[in-house]
């Protein structure tokens, strides 16, 4: 586990781990392992991904908080470029820390990647001009099995930095800022279920 920094059960949220890779830079610039099945599974995880996804969104976009049923997935989320503010919210209903979220800044700069659990819902704010964000999956992606919980539902708590604006009983990004920019969400995003409705749904895997 030379090449990684483990830190595991973030906010005693059991399976949510931020994982550090170990930097070797010099006057041409660095080097670094960005993944190691090795080295993960030194550290405890045995996690057979299946899928590489990449996004790039610009200052001001939400995305989330997506979850999935049939198919739910294990992530492991970094940024390649930019910044963001990455969030998890477990929901395993048979959870000590049922309904808790965990933020993390990730970016460029400090290389730090997010390991979600199946479970979880998962969503991020982009904070700088442009972010590219890519995450590695433990089950291939199925366009119809998407859920999608409210980004500001007071029942989970989230305190997005930067954002400002008030709860109006949806998800809807009408009247929410950020630095002055307008949130940009997703239509399908902004007519997510509430926190409270969700509990009333049968348990995710």
């Amino acid at each position: 586990m030379g090449q990684i920094i483990v830190e595991k059960d973030l906010d005693g949220i059991e399976g949510l781990c931020l994982i550090t890779p170990a930097l070797h830079d010099d006057e041409r610039g660095y080097f670094m392992e960005s993944y190691s099945r090795r080295d993960m599974e030194e550290a405890g995880f045995n996690i057979s991904f299946v899928q590489d996804n990449q996004s790039m969104s610009t200052k001001g976009v939400l995305r989330g908080l997506h979850f999935q049923t049939e198919h739910p997935q294990t992530k492991l989320v970094r940024v390649l470029r930019g910044e963001v503010f990455d969030v998890a919210v477990d929901l395993r209903k048979g959870s000590k820390t049922f309904g808790k979220w965990h933020g993390e800044i990730l970016s460029e700069d400090n290389r730090k990647q997010f390991l979600i659990p199946r479970g979880f819902a998962h969503g991020f704010l982009v904070l700088s001009d442009v972010a590219i964000f890519l995450y590695k999956c433990d089950e291939f992606f199925y366009a119809n099995d998407r859920g999608g919980i409210a980004w500001n539902d007071p029942g989970i708590g989230i305190h997005w930095p930067g954002v400002t604006g008030e709860y109006k009983g949806t998800a809807s990004a009408d009247g929410y800022r950020l630095d002055g920019i307008e949130l940009i969400m997703s239509e399908k995003d902004q007519c997510s279920m509430g926190f409270e409705e969700f509990c009333s749904v049968p348990d995710m895997d």
